[in-house]
């Protein structure tokens, strides 16, 4: 069932659920910078229900125009280790040609304490086959937990990474070519410890908070960590708590950063893709018992 909302400079503002659990398409909006409080008001709401919105046919948008509509959305952020697109202020250009698959189930930069509440991402080429991206509910992967289970993540704290072990991450790439990825991904490695189950700030939802940076779960052995990470990410990965997108140029994806996880799936060969990412600044996550995440490690890379 979809919401019409009204929109003055555009008519009616239409949300389209497309996902049963995740997911919804926004129709009737020509995205800019200069959107109405009615329209920023509506996306920011529709956001916190619907988790990832889709936006077709915003070829109009440029880089400008792409950071413009953002700002309306939050406090722009800067990627802590990788620098922004020459010409903008926060735009991570994804390149498929130069290293740029995020080929992992992951949620953007949890290596950090208070990483980005969300993401808002434009494509720009497209390879005809594949490079779809695929988004999970994170809310509805711990409320699909059974309840002893969910006690158990309610009380559980991970530490998250960047310094990861790449070469397993990117087996299709060559040792030269992972070490110059890390030099620079983790030219400062940051170690934060978040709670496994956080509370979103304005839904009140429980979700879970896990995806390809964690490095191990507290107070337990590796090989317990790595049990209890396998379970608990196997709900995150069900098919009926995700939804999948068939990109196609000009195509704009908003999602909540602090309610979801995401794959590139690396399906598409030599084909080039490009999608460019602006995200906003989030707050540092509270868990169960009310207490925050910290990051408790930074230090430059080791040569």
């Amino acid at each position: 069932m979809s919401t019409q909302i009204e929109s003055a400079p555009t008519g009616a503002l239409e949300i389209v659920p497309i996902g049963g659990k995740v997911g919804a398409e926004v129709q009737g909006i020509r995205l800019s910078g200069q959107l109405g409080e009615t329209e920023i008001s509506s996306i920011k709401q529709a956001l916190a229900e619907h988790k990832v919105l889709f936006f077709r046919g915003q070829q109009h948008l440029d880089d400008a125009e792409h950071e413009a509509f953002a700002k309306q959305l939050g406090e722009l952020y800067s990627h802590p280790t990788v620098p922004t697109k020459a010409g903008t202020s926060s735009i991570l250009e994804l390149d498929s040609h130069h290293g740029g698959r995020a080929n992992a189930w992951h949620t953007d930069i949890t290596f950090v304490d208070a990483y980005p509440s969300a993401s808002i991402l434009r494509s720009v080429v497209i390879p005809a086959t594949g490079g779809d991206t695929v988004w999970s509910n994170t809310a509805a992967a711990y409320n699909s937990l059974p309840a002893e289970l969910q006690a158990l993540a309610d009380s559980l704290w991970a530490i998250h990474t960047n310094d990861q072990d790449y070469a397993a991450r990117r087996p299709d790439r060559s040792k030269e070519e992972i070490q110059a990825y890390r030099k620079q991904f983790a030219s400062t490695v940051y170690e934060t410890e978040h709670p496994v189950v956080r509370v979103h700030p304005v839904t009140g939802e429980k979700s879970l908070l896990l995806g390809g940076f964690v490095k191990k779960i507290l107070g337990v052995s590796p090989s317990e960590s790595a049990h209890l990470l396998e379970i608990f990410q196997t709900h995150v990965t069900k098919l009926e708590n995700t939804i999948r997108w068939r990109w196609s140029v000009g195509d704009v994806v908003i999602w909540d950063n602090r309610a979801t996880q995401h794959i590139a799936v690396n399906d598409y060969g030599d084909q080039h893709r490009v999608v460019r990412r602006v995200t906003l600044a989030g707050e540092v996550p509270v868990g169960v018992e009310g207490k925050p995440s910290f990051t408790h490690s930074k230090a430059p890379l080791e040569a």
